[in-house]
């Protein structure tokens, strides 16, 4: 069977349409169909000195790989003209559209996944659209209360408890229920879509030296080890928490099918340096 995947084609006039066309310079096993303006996404093309075919997607039509030179287009008419480099919060509605076609077809199966290019965030909020990224986007119309934005490479995986927040923030987040929740989900998941049996999964401690015995703060010892005592009593192969700084090194990473971090930069700038 041919999967299907709904590629969203980012802010239009930063690299979403040009990584949409580059995607399209080699043959793919599964149908990737752009959710996007396809005169846009010409236009770049001819910028980029690139060819590109547009096949109309016709969800009757049963899926097909990807050939070479080639996307399907769900056309999306921008809201404004583009220049590239030169943002318009005028076409921040596209850019939302673009996202709840993807994530409407993903609930009713007309996608099996998700590939999203990159938005500016401030250009949708100054449009007068909260936003805060993709994932919070996507739990939102999934209707659920948690989800897990985990990132990875073909050796490294990084899960995080919180995501999009001021880093004034993460500390009065990063709570018991917040952590119980988080690892389940981190924990099933790796077990059901990773074939995972039983997944060892280090956990970062949020403050320098893991807390230092509360001589570096006291989240360490008030939430984040009773939390994850209670965890293992479920069964869950933790390790931590460990001090952030030396969890990322071989000697631990060797042994471990994830991480999970405290916050957004904690764990996602190793990741991006192992393999961007």
């Amino acid at each position: 069977m041919t999967v299907r995947l709904a590629i969203t084609s980012g802010e239009p006039a930063g690299i979403g349409p040009d990584l949409c066309v580059q995607l399209a310079q080699q043959g793919h096993p599964a149908q990737l169909v752009v959710l996007g303006d396809g005169e846009l996404l010409q236009q770049r093309a001819r910028q980029l000195g690139l060819p590109l075919n547009l096949i109309p997607f016709e969800e009757q039509i049963s899926a097909q790989p990807t050939p070479v030179g080639s996307l399907w287009i769900e056309q999306i008419d921008v809201s404004g003209p583009v220049t590239a480099g030169q943002l318009d919060n005028l076409n921040a509605g596209y850019v939302l559209e673009t996202l709840q076609r993807a994530a409407d077809g993903c609930l009713n199966q007309r996608w099996q996944g998700i590939v999203t290019a990159p938005v500016h965030k401030g250009v949708i909020n100054e449009a007068g659209h909260p936003f805060t990224g993709h994932t919070e986007f996507f739990r939102d119309v999934a209707g659920v209360e948690e989800v897990v934005m985990m990132l990875a490479t073909s050796d490294l995986r990084v899960a995080l408890v919180t995501t999009h927040l001021p880093l004034r923030d993460v500390a009065d987040a990063i709570t018991p229920d917040r952590i119980q929740r988080v690892v389940r989900i981190l924990n099933q998941d790796l077990q059901h879509h990773f074939g995972l049996e039983r997944p060892h999964i280090l956990v970062a401690g949020l403050n320098p030296h893991a807390g230092e015995d509360g001589h570096l703060g006291r989240e360490e010892l008030d939430v984040i080890i009773p939390t994850l005592e209670q965890l293992r009593a479920e069964g869950i192969h933790l390790t931590g928490p460990l001090p952030a700084d030396t969890l990322y090194t071989p000697k631990y990473l060797e042994q471990a099918d994830a991480t999970l971090a405290m916050y957004h930069d904690q764990g996602l700038p190793v990741l991006k340096h192992h393999g961007f």
